[in-house]
């Protein structure tokens, strides 16, 4: 590292469920403070088909990667994977302190136990700032209901933990904000939305391409993580609503994305006979999800209501909107928060399936009120829902925390 780079406060940032810079909000964040004056590295898991270099180093940020294998099964395969995860990333956050102090430890949830990497290497100076993408507990009561009481208690206790050891907070929405002051304590002028949001320059509608809806006169899409709390099981059971009970044969539908769920939802579709009007593609390059969303018609947000999903901003919300689409989604809080009038809704339980597919067909119908509610979104996007607005509260999120006297880790301002 060059003298240059050491004079520059020095930042790691940790994430465990995402490669970088696969992780969208993790690689606006680290490219925003690099053009800040920080020197920025960050430690993630190596991705399968990308990120697959153990180390790279990409407009000025550095990335240190470490192998892992995602979670399958119940609360054990998570024991083993966050186990796996937290060892890797000590080690090389050890070796990185090694060569000098590091200002500020960034650590991405979930997991709520990076704080523990911080821990490793503190030093006078450091300051540990919690970037808050999910209320764990939630994601673990929604994964595994009637769950080990022992892990519950524990991972509550964890994200007391990191509340508690946090010089600042950065989250997603208010909702998360009122959680961080609220159930963690955190003083409210030390907690900043920071939201998830597209970077406009990159998410512009293109020309559509007919040949992306097989031949059909509509096209519905669904973007985003394909894990068991996103609902997509709900959105392949409406496409079958409106495919075999409506009748509709004029419709295609692409699911773009990966996750925990994928084969499952992939077998699902086969035994909903949706086969010849469903199709996967995977995590694919921008320029692929540039063309399906300018393609589309319309599209799903089908995360279904429970505690955690009610209260945070899906990227897909805003991504749809971006690009000039109308999305029908359950009516969840942060959705409306979000999304307004940009999107319809049915009832936020997962049960109003068959609704959800009618809403969907009413879309197609449409055409003056689809392209209404794409105006609107992307108008509000513009206004106030940019990276641009994210850019500005982060950045300003760091010269606070920089300027502040410098504490223990261990000791609560």
């Amino acid at each position: 590292m060059t003298d240059a780079s050491r004079r520059r406060p020095r930042v790691l940032i940790l994430v465990e469920n995402l490669s970088v810079p696969f992780d969208r909000r993790v690689w606006q964040e680290s490219k925003a403070l690099v053009d800040a004056g920080y020197a920025v590295e960050v430690i993630c898991p190596r991705g399968t088909k990308r990120d697959t270099e153990a180390f790279v180093e990409i407009d000025g940020v550095r990335i240190h990667r470490y192998p892992l294998t995602p979670a399958t099964g119940g609360p054990a395969g998570y024991l083993k994977e966050y186990g796996t995860a937290l060892w890797h990333t000590v080690r090389i956050a050890r070796r990185l302190a090694a060569d000098g102090p590091v200002d500020v430890v960034h650590a991405c949830n979930p997991p709520d136990l990076l704080f523990l990497v911080a821990l490793a290497i503190r030093r006078s100076g450091t300051r540990f700032l919690f970037d808050h993408h999910d209320l764990v507990p939630e994601l673990f009561t929604s994964r595994f209901v009637n769950g080990p009481r022992a892990l519950m208690a524990g991972v509550r206790a964890f994200e007391r933990a990191t509340f508690w050891l946090a010089d600042a907070v950065i989250c997603t929405n208010e909702s998360y904000r009122r959680a961080a002051i609220e159930r963690g304590h955190v003083p409210p002028d030390r907690v900043t939305v920071v939201r998830s949001a597209p970077d406009l320059t990159r998410f512009v509608p293109v020309a559509p391409d007919p040949a992306l809806k097989r031949g059909k006169p509509f096209l519905a899409c669904y973007l985003g993580v394909m894990g068991p709390q996103d609902g997509v099981d709900y959105a392949l059971r409406a496409m079958a609503h409106l495919r075999h009970d409506l009748g509709r044969d004029d419709f295609h539908a692409t699911f773009i994305g990966g996750g925990d769920a994928y084969d499952d939802c992939v077998r699902l579709a086969h035994e909903l006979d949706l086969d010849d009007t469903v199709e996967f593609t995977g995590r694919v390059p921008d320029a692929d999800v540039q063309a399906l969303l300018s393609t589309a018609d319309v599209c799903l947000s089908p995360d279904p209501k429970n505690p955690l999903n009610d209260v945070s901003s899906m990227n897909k919300v805003v991504e749809y909107m971006a690009m000039s689409k109308p999305l029908v989604s359950f009516d969840l809080h942060e959705a409306r928060v979000t999304a307004g009038d940009a999107a319809v809704y049915t009832r936020g339980d997962g049960d109003d399936i068959r609704e959800f597919g009618r809403l969907v067909g009413e879309l197609f119908d449409d055409p003056e009120r689809r392209e209404r509610m794409g105006a609107r979104g992307r108008r509000r996007v513009e206004q106030s829902l940019s990276w641009e607005t994210s850019r500005a509260n982060l950045v300003r999120a760091y010269a606070e925390l920089i300027s502040r006297p410098r504490r223990s880790l261990l000791r609560r301002p």
